[in-house]
């Protein structure tokens, strides 16, 4: 997948076979069960329905999913490298982040590693959207979490996360 893939329609989705279609889904989150799911699920009559059933496979998800799609997410702020996959989209969906802006960047730096050892796991957001500063100003707010608050927050962005990167993938 190039930085700038384009979306296959969904009736070209249904008709991939599934290693096809699974390689197809699997930049948009590390949970091969998820994507497996939504294979098996073909056909699907449109992508509202394909949504539909990426939301509801996706609110199955628990810590044991969460720790294991970040372990494909860089941290916030971070832009990985690669060209294809999670780089490629992580890099995308952080476009908002200005890296002209050292103070910004090492707030956000402390801020993750603040983060990191207050959660054990990197500080996920859905950066699409967001600018630099307010995807700061929720780090901040999300460090007051508990453990159990914030682990249903980061799970509710994997999901918003894995649903933006799947409409850019399958189209109508």
């Amino acid at each position: 997948m190039s930085e700038e893939a384009a979306t296959i329609a969904i009736g070209e989705f249904n008709l991939l076979d599934e290693e096809a279609a699974c390689g197809l889904l699997r930049p948009c989150v590390a949970i091969p069960a998820w994507a497996t799911a939504l294979v098996r699920g073909r056909p699907y009559p449109d992508l509202a329905a394909l949504l539909a059933a990426a939301n509801e496979a996706a609110q199955r998800w628990g810590e044991a999913e969460l720790d294991r799609a970040l372990s494909a997410h860089p941290r916030i702020g971070e832009k990985p490298a690669g060209e294809r996959g999670h780089a490629a989209l992580s890099r995308r969906e952080q476009a908002s982040i200005n890296d002209e802006d050292t103070l910004l960047a090492q707030a956000l730096r402390e801020g993750n590693a603040r983060y990191e050892a207050r959660f054990g796991r990197v500080f996920l957001i859905r950066a699409k959207g967001r600018s630099g500063e307010e995807i700061l100003q929720a780090l901040t707010q999300r460090l007051n979490h508990g453990e159990a608050e914030e682990a249903q927050v980061a799970l509710a962005q994997l999901r918003e996360i894995t649903l933006l990167r799947l409409t850019g993938v399958i189209g109508e």
